[in-house]
C-alpha cells in the first residue's frame, strides 16, 4: 500500500503540473494565434482563455488562406493598331457602247498588270474596251510552250482590235535552244536568235495592219535581272520602230534619281505609294495604274482621241486621220532689251505699260559719255564760282579781310 506521506507528495505536485500544462497551452495558442483569430475575438468579444476552453463545436477555424491586399496588377495594354488608310472609292462600272473601240493587250504577267491599270484608267469611258489575252509564263525563249508570232495572228483575227499593246519579256532570262544546242542568256548566239524571234513577232502585227504600242520592261530588285531588262528594251525598241510600232519607255517611273530600283515612289498624282511587291518582281495596284499612265497618251493618239481641258472627249472614226486643231494666235508683248550704260535706252521709247519718258536735257549724256559734270546750282555747296553767283560785284569788292594783331 501507498503510504500517506507518498500520497501527500503526489497531491502537492499536482498544482505545479497543472500550472505547467496551462503555461504550455497558452504559449502554444499564442504561437498559432493568427490575425484572423484576433479579428474574430474582437468581433465576438472573446478572450484567449475562451478560445482555449470552448467546446469543439464553438471553436472558430482559422481560414486556410488569407488573401492580402496589395496593388492590383494592371493588364498590359495591347498596342493600338495603326489607323487604316481610307478605302479607295470603288471605280464605277460603266457599260461600254456597242461601237466601243477594242484595245488588245498581250504579253506575260506584266501585261496582265498593265491591262488592269488600263481598265481602271478607262473605266468610265464608254468608247474604249480593254481586252487582255496574256499568258503569264510565256516569252520569246520557250516557243515550244507558247509561240507568240503565231498566236498573235489568231488573236488579232478573233478580237479585231483598233490597237494592240505588247508587254513581254520578263520570263526570257533563261537558256534557249538554238540549232539543237542550249545557249546561255545574252550570249552571241542567244542574242541573234532572240532578235530573230522578236522580228517575227513585229512582222506578224505589222502584217495585220493594226497600230500597236510596245511597252518596255521596268527595273527589278535583282541587279542582274535589271541589267538584262535594259538590254531587252533596246531590242524591243528597235523591233517596234522598224515595223511601224511605237516603243513606250517606262523605266524612269520605277527607279530613283540614280537609276536604281525602288519599291516605293510617286504615283500618277505625285503621292508616295508602294509600287512593287516585296519580291521586287510584281507590281502593286498603284504600280499597275502607273504602267497604264505611260501608255494612255500614245494610245489616245493612235485611236484619234482628243480631250482638251474642260471639254468632253471626242473620238474619230476608225482609220480616219487625226487633225490637230489650229493653235490660237499668241499675242507677243515685248520690248527691245535695254543696256544699263545706254542713256538712249537702246532705241526703246517706253517701258511696258508706261508712258513715254520726258525728254532729257542732255546733262545725263554729258556725265556718262563725256565725263562732264553739269554746272552747280547757285548757292549749292559745290558752287565754287567767284564772285558768288547771285551776289552783286560791288558788295563783294567792299569785303576786306582784317588782319589779326597780337
Amino acid at each position: 500500500m501507498v503510504s500517506a506521506a507518498r500520497i501527500w507528495v503526489i497531491l502537492s505536485r499536482v498544482p505545479i503540473l497543472i500550472l505547467a500544462i496551462a503555461v504550455l497551452a497558452v504559449s502554444t495558442a499564442a504561437v498559432f494565434h493568427t490575425p484572423a483569430m484576433a479579428q474574430e475575438e474582437q468581433r465576438r468579444g472573446w478572450s484567449l482563455r475562451d478560445l482555449l476552453f470552448l467546446r469543439r463545436s464553438e471553436r472558430v477555424e482559422p481560414p486556410r488562406q488569407i488573401q492580402r491586399a496589395g496593388p492590383r496588377k494592371s493588364k498590359a495594354r495591347k498596342p493600338r493598331a495603326a489607323p487604316r488608310r481610307p478605302a479607295e472609292p470603288a471605280t464605277p462600272i460603266v457599260e461600254k457602247a456597242p461601237d466601243a473601240r477594242t484595245v488588245l493587250v498581250v504579253g506575260d504577267f506584266m501585261a496582265s498588270g498593265l491591262a488592269e491599270g488600263l481598265d481602271t484608267a478607262f473605266a468610265e469611258n464608254t468608247k474604249i474596251r480593254i481586252v487582255v489575252r496574256s499568258n503569264g509564263s510565256s516569252g520569246f525563249v520557250r516557243d515550244d510552250f507558247y509561240n507568240w508570232p503565231e498566236q498573235i495572228k489568231s488573236l488579232i483575227e478573233t478580237e479585231k482590235p483598233a490597237a494592240v499593246i505588247v508587254m513581254l519579256g520578263s520570263n526570257d532570262r533563261q537558256q534557249m535552244r538554238v540549232n539543237g544546242e542550249r545557249e546561255q542568256p545574252r550570249s552571241e548566239a542567244w542574242i541573234d536568235e532572240y532578235e530573230r524571234r522578236t522580228e517575227a513577232f513585229g512582222k506578224a502585227i505589222a502584217s495585220a495592219k493594226v497600230p500597236y504600242l510596245w511597252v518596255g520592261m521596268p527595273a527589278f530588285k535583282a541587279p542582274k535581272m535589271t541589267s538584262d531588262m535594259l538590254a531587252f528594251n533596246d531590242i524591243y525598241r528597235t523591233t517596234a520602230e522598224s515595223h511601224g510600232g511605237e516603243f513606250v519607255d517606262i523605266w524612269d517611273g520605277f527607279v530613283d534619281e540614280d537609276g536604281a530600283f525602288v519599291t516605293s515612289g510617286p504615283d500618277i498624282n505625285g503621292q508616295p505609294v508602294r509600287l512593287r511587291t516585296d519580291d521586287g518582281i510584281y507590281v502593286s495596284k498603284a504600280g499597275k495604274r502607273k504602267l497604264a499612265f505611260y501608255a494612255e497618251k500614245p494610245l489616245m493618239k493612235i485611236l484619234g482621241m482628243t480631250a482638251p481641258t474642260g471639254t468632253p472627249a471626242t473620238y474619230a472614226p476608225a482609220g480616219a486621220p487625226v487633225e490637230a486643231p489650229a493653235p490660237a494666235p499668241m499675242a507677243v508683248d515685248r520690248t527691245v532689251p535695254m543696256l544699263l550704260s545706254d542713256p538712249a535706252l537702246d532705241g526703246g521709247s517706253e517701258l511696258l505699260g508706261a508712258a513715254a519718258p520726258a525728254k532729257a536735257d542732255g546733262s545725263g549724256q554729258k556725265l556718262v559719255v563725256e565725263g562732264k559734270a553739269p554746272a552747280a546750282s547757285p548757292g549749292r555747296a559745290d558752287d565754287f564760282s567767284w564772285p558768288p553767283r547771285g551776289q552783286p560785284a560791288a558788295a563783294a569788292a567792299t569785303e576786306t579781310t582784317t588782319a589779326i594783331t597780337p
